[in-house]
């Protein structure tokens, strides 16, 4: 939101410089986003007069000009505009300044042999208009040698905003200065409000079928207008604010918008057929928009039509069809109220912005359509003449009085500032509250984001300021803190810190994916009703979908061996869930004289990174049960899931299918793993001190056992096996080496198994050796595995 300081004062009646007036926006919640003042980059301009012009003797286009510019000696320019003449006042930039228009920097310097000294100006050189036909000529009675900038007015700031959504009121430079005047930065000026006698009924009807989508539409024709050029007054204003001066009535209706956030429309009657009517558009209806694009429209959309066609998509842009232009006479003026949330999906669904969409679904002032049209209909009649009719009023806004019982005590229970009841009723009633005597407060009708006493303490202490609250320390109980972090929180610490101590690198990807990616993954049970883009439309029913658009990224890039991985929420019909996932792609070894071409990523690679997190996260690693049936993402009978039982799944982990791998683009092989931490048992609590490591007093043991099983029996429910045989003594078994060939029987392989025995209160005798052995050799043939001889 810009406007101009002189702007500001026409409804502000303040003393206050540019520098007070931004500190006090941005200490009642307006934050200033940049302040440009035009006679900055124009200070070193100043009035001149032409005393003599001669013709240049080395070129016949080209005079050389003698120009006071207030010194006490005349300066020599050579100049090439056709009315440079003796007598003619002008602006002169000297040595050392920067000509804006032309991005160059005056220095003394000889043309055609001549030197110099400077440059009188045109418009489009100081970026003042387009004019270049000729330098600027000034009134005779200039005084030479003044600053042009500040004797032509244009020392005026323009401030910029950034208005938050829910301060629609301040969409409007009379907002801004009301909130001002609240801060005590001057007294707001009354708005004038003409009134306007209709001369005749007026003759195009107007009518509303979509009450839901434009619940009021006021509209007034003015007959016998002349559509020229805004005076330059109103075109300096817009230019300013970075709006571009079109014709009187269209400057009109941009003007109205900045000044008091009330958006219009105006429409050439010449160019309608029939009434005007509020109603849905039809679908496949489409309408050429002011921008010069073509929208195809919906049911859903508010319109307002004739009875030919679609004349202006509500509240947002009109169409190029019926907009007014020089040879206009006749025009209707629309001032409606269209429902904030429709003009918000409209928007969104045609992509199409606007500055009237910025202010409609914020939500406008409802009860300013009379007003507001009454002001409209004043300028017009000003700059471009014309005989007003009646105004129509159809519908009824929304307008209706909302109250909230306050407490003035919340201030300092909510706010953490006490401020005493005069004051607060004080403030509000700037605003524009009105305030009983029993602190019922009745909410104005700009005011739509207020709703309850926690905002009415909000304006108070705004205004009040923000800088006014005591800095109170939180209190605290005596002794030594107690620990803040959950369970949940510790155990992502964990698994984080053991993740990047693997080598891994954490990622964040967006919490939302497009369809297409969401689809190997069984679809996204969470759909986005406003996404940002359809491709961030799904919440994400995994972790991986981020991972793999992350992992093509980097090996897109050069990266030849991707480790990453992620800890966030996957969402699914049953709520968030806390996953920690991971992905392996490229090259898990580089070529190397030892080990000789590069090494893939495998499903083992991923099975060892899942193990070894899970242990992290302290769940029973060697309890865990794999079963091979893992999600239809990753390539079957090279994946699996790691469980407690059969129904609590730890983790799945695999090479991805090729399926997946297309979808996102990605080369293949790739490894990857969903590690799901809400479903680890979480540890009894024990107190916070750790027991102190105990090395054992007496050596372990080491045994090998090789066992002869069906080729395809996997080795997992062997190992566990043979560590449950004799808990008390075995503390290790893992599985060291596969075999199959010689010696092995056809449709068979070897398992060969290394078993960790510890002894506690003495070493192991061989009896007992023996015994131990005995009892792993009987659990593993349960399994129907045999000891191989």
């Amino acid at each position: 939101m810009k406007f101009t300081l002189s702007w500001l004062k026409d409804h502000l009646d303040t003393q206050a410089g540019v520098a007070a007036i931004a500190e006090g926006l941005t200490r009642i919640g307006l934050e200033v986003e940049g302040i440009e003042n035009p006679a900055d980059a124009l200070a070193p301009f100043v009035i001149a007069r032409v005393l003599t012009a001669e013709r240049h003797p080395q070129a016949d286009k080209l005079q050389v000009l003698s120009v006071d510019a207030g010194g006490p000696d005349p300066l020599q320019v050579v100049c090439g505009a056709p009315n440079a003449r003796a007598g003619l006042v002008g602006v002169f930039g000297p040595p050392g300044a920067y000509v804006p228009g032309s991005a160059i920097t005056l220095k003394v310097a000889a043309i055609r042999g001549v030197e110099s000294r400077g440059m009188m100006c045109s418009f489009r050189e100081l970026e003042l208009g387009q004019d270049h036909d000729g330098i600027i000529e000034l009134a005779a009675d200039a005084p030479v040698g003044t600053a042009y900038a500040t004797w032509a007015g244009l020392d005026d700031p323009t401030i910029d905003v950034a208005i938050t959504p829910n301060r629609q009121d301040c969409m409007g430079v009379r907002g801004i200065a009301r909130d001002l005047a609240a801060a005590g930065l001057g007294t707001l000026k009354p708005l004038e409000v003409p009134t306007i006698g209709g001369a005749f009924p007026c003759p195009v009807p107007i009518a509303i079928e979509d009450a839901e989508g434009c619940p009021a539409f006021f509209g007034r024709l003015v007959r016998g207008v002349t559509n020229g050029a805004s005076p330059d007054w109103l075109a300096a204003r817009l230019k300013a604010v970075g709006q571009r001066s079109i014709s009187a009535l269209v400057d009109i209706t941009n003007y109205m918008m900045i000044d008091v956030g009330r958006p219009l429309h105006v429409y050439d009657v010449a160019k309608l057929h029939g009434g005007l009517t509020a109603r849905r558009a039809q679908a496949g209806e489409t309408m050429l928009a002011l921008n010069g694009r073509t929208y195809t429209l919906d049911d859903s959309m508010t319109v307002i039509a004739d009875d030919a066609t679609v004349h202006d998509i509500g509240g947002i842009m009109g169409g190029e069809h019926s907009g007014v232009s020089e040879t206009t006479t006749d025009v209707l003026i629309e001032c409606a109220y269209f429902t904030p949330e429709r003009i918000a999906r409209t928007g969104q669904t045609l992509a199409l912005t606007s500055d009237a969409r910025s202010r409609f679904e914020r939500g406008v002032d409802p009860a300013f359509l009379a007003d507001g049209l009454a002001i409209a209909t004043g300028l017009v009649i000003d700059l471009c003449g014309g005989t007003p009719s009646q105004s129509i009023e159809a519908g009824t806004p929304p307008a209706a009085a909302r109250s909230v019982a306050y407490d003035p005590g919340l201030a300092a229970r909510l706010g953490g500032i006490d401020v005493a009841e005069d004051r607060q009723r004080d403030i509000l009633a700037r605003l524009g509250f009105a305030v009983d005597d029993s602190w019922n407060v009745t909410v104005p009708s700009w005011r739509r984001d207020v709703h309850g006493a926690a905002d009415i303490v909000e304006e108070v202490v705004r205004i009040e300021g923000i800088d006014s609250i005591p800095s109170v320390a939180l209190p605290r109980a005596e002794g030594v803190a107690k620990p803040t972090v959950t369970p949940e929180q510790a155990l992502e610490r964990r698994v984080r810190r053991a993740a990047a101590a693997r080598g891994l690198n954490e990622a964040v990807t967006w919490s939302f994916v497009g369809e297409a990616e969401a689809a190997p993954f069984g679809g996204g049970a969470w759909t986005l009703a406003n996404p940002i883009s359809e491709d961030l439309k799904v919440m994400r029913p995994s972790l991986l979908p981020g991972l793999l658009s992350a992992g093509r990224r980097n090996r897109m890039r050069g990266a030849a061996s991707v480790r990453l991985f992620e800890i966030g929420r996957r969402y699914g019909a049953e709520g968030e869930r806390p996953t920690l996932g991971l992905l392996l792609a490229g090259d898990r070894t580089m070529r190397d004289w030892r080990g000789g071409r590069v090494q893939p990523f495998d499903a083992y690679d991923a099975k060892a990174d899942v193990l070894a997190l899970l242990g992290a996260a302290g769940a029973p690693v060697d309890r865990l049960q794999l079963l091979s049936d893992a999600s239809a993402v990753y390539h079957p009978g090279r994946s699996g899931r790691l469980c407690l039982g059969p129904k609590t799944v730890l983790a799945e982990f695999g090479e991805l299918h090729p399926a997946t791998l297309r979808t996102f683009d990605l080369d293949g092989p790739a490894v990857a793993a969903e590690i799901f931490l809400d479903a680890i048992p979480q540890r009894r609590g024990s107190g916070h001190m750790r027991e102190a490591y105990a090395p054992p007093g007496l050596q372990a043991v080491t045994r090998d056992f090789a066992f002869l099983v069906p080729a395809d029996q996997p080795s997992d429910a062997l190992v566990r096996a043979v560590r449950g045989a004799d808990k008390a003594a075995i503390v290790q078994a893992r599985l060291f080496d596969v075999f199959t060939g010689a010696g092995v029987p056809e449709g068979e392989k070897s398992l060969a198994i290394e078993v960790v025995l510890q002894p506690a209160e003495r070493s192991f005798t061989e009896e007992e050796l023996a015994a131990i052995a005995q009892r792993i050799v009987a659990a593993a043939a349960k399994l129907g595995a045999r000891l191989r001889g």
